[in-house]
């Protein structure tokens, strides 16, 4: 056995919800994620003949080449396989759609001379890999969302906690999770989720009243004299209420 050990970063990406299609369809999607991956890694600078991969059955694990910049995995990297992702599920039908949960860890591997990787970092990836948070978050999320990212606290630490070009702190939000006897704290991102912008919810002033069939800006409520209020919806009828005092 190999007792040198090298220091590389390691990445995992697990397909959700694979089980139950058949296995023309996981093979199929398995294929495609294979090349998105690779496209991505490509865009990055990371030279993907160069990575150690290892298959997951219905996923990945991919070592990064000794040296490689850390932050590259996480930018531009994880857009690059989000935007793929994205584009692929537009024309995908519904046994190939594709969304991923994505794990990112860095430590002192061994790397034998046949390719084989072993280590505790690992292990710590594949925790990351089926933390619940991460789950949940992709679970929960929409389904124009094609991915979860969860760091170890040593990767967000050594890489999106800096800021550099392309990595928003503000992004991510720290976990808690506990898997089999692995007990850590992680940092989790959903790539692709819509602006905060665009998520934003409608002033309430254009939003719908509780119990109305009218749409949302349909409706328009004008004082009147005589203590009334006339109500005018968007098909012209209108509706006064006289409030009379007592």
């Amino acid at each position: 056995m190999n007792d040198e050990l090298e220091y590389r970063a390691v990445l995992a990406v697990d397909i959700e919800q694979s089980a139950g299609r058949g296995d023309r369809a996981l093979l199929e999607i398995r294929a495609r994620l294979t090349e998105m991956l690779k496209e991505a890694f490509e865009a990055s600078g990371v030279d993907w003949s160069a990575c150690l991969r290892h298959d997951l059955g219905d996923g990945l694990r991919v070592t990064a080449p000794a040296g490689t910049r850390k932050a590259a995995l996480v930018h531009p990297l994880v857009p690059e396989l989000a935007l793929r992702l994205r584009t692929y599920n537009r024309g995908a039908a519904p046994l190939t759609r594709i969304r991923v949960r994505i794990a990112l860890h860095a430590g002192d591997v061994h790397v034998s001379p046949d390719g084989t990787v072993a280590g505790s970092p690992l292990e710590v990836l594949a925790r990351l890999l089926d933390a619940p948070p991460a789950r949940a978050a992709l679970a929960g999320a929409p389904q124009t969302v094609p991915a979860s990212l969860l760091l170890s606290g040593h990767f967000y630490d050594e890489t999106v906690r800096h800021g550099h070009l392309g990595l928003f702190p503000e992004d991510f939000r720290k976990v808690g999770f506990t898997v089999k006897e692995h007990t850590a704290d992680a940092w989790l991102q959903l790539p692709g989720r819509p602006s905060t912008a665009e998520a934003a919810p409608e002033p309430a002033d254009a939003q719908e009243e509780p119990g109305s069939s009218e749409p949302a800006g349909s409706k328009m409520v004008n004082k009147a004299s005589g203590h009334g209020v006339v109500y005018a919806t968007q098909h012209g009828t209108q509706h006064i209420r006289i409030e009379r005092k007592h």
